[in-house]
């Protein structure tokens, strides 16, 4: 989703539209990893952007219906996960592609600050995001913000019994007659000393 500086006007751009399955698969793919989480359907985004002295404020509201594996049972959980976000897109400096030409390295951001880039970043950066100034693409927002408001973990209940880790009953359904209390085979025999 791609959004030209130029169509904001004085009273903003309001933008209500889905966010595709692919989308947020893709944002469910972190550096190539799993997360274990699934959608399975579009999710609803509300954008809000205004031009305010030269950047541009974007507040977001999204809500996505996802799914993913209790922590404890194994068994599919279906969530909503609410994200709410607010950004401050801020043009970057001309000057961090002269100096560096795009490789990395430090700058100078328009205020005369130090800026990291390729990594890491200054403090003074942390509530601001650069692009190029004339388009903003919303795509990876998005899949950012998603990433970032996943739960840790999920639980299908808060009183889950998970699974016999002898058997792998699930014991939410019955019990097993398992022993629970495991023994390490190595430190068994210690049971056959007989203290006087």
């Amino acid at each position: 989703m791609l959004v030209r500086v130029e169509e904001i006007d004085e009273d903003g751009l309001v933008l209500d539209e889905p966010v595709s399955e692919r989308l947020l698969s893709e944002a469910l793919i972190h550096q190539g990893k799993d997360t274990g989480f699934r959608a399975d359907r579009a999710a609803p985004l509300k954008v809000s952007l205004r031009k305010i002295s030269g950047s541009v404020l974007l507040t977001g509201d999204l809500s996505a219906h996802l799914i993913a594996p209790c922590k404890r049972c194994l068994k599919d959980v279906a969530m909503d996960l609410p994200i709410h976000f607010t950004l401050n897109l801020v043009p970057e400096p001309a000057a961090v592609k002269d100096q560096d030409g795009g490789q990395g390295g430090s700058a100078e951001d328009g205020q005369g600050q130090k800026r990291a880039s390729a990594g890491s970043f200054a403090l003074g950066d942390a509530d601001r995001e650069y692009f190029d100034g004339r388009t903003i693409d919303l795509d990876p927002i998005v899949k950012e913000q998603v990433l970032l408001a996943l739960p840790v973990s999920v639980v299908c209940r808060d009183d889950c019994k998970g699974l016999c880790p002898q058997c792998g009953q699930d014991l939410n359904e019955a019990e097993c007659g398992c022993e629970r209390k495991v023994v390490d085979p190595r430190l068994a025999v210690l049971r056959t000393i007989k203290l006087n």
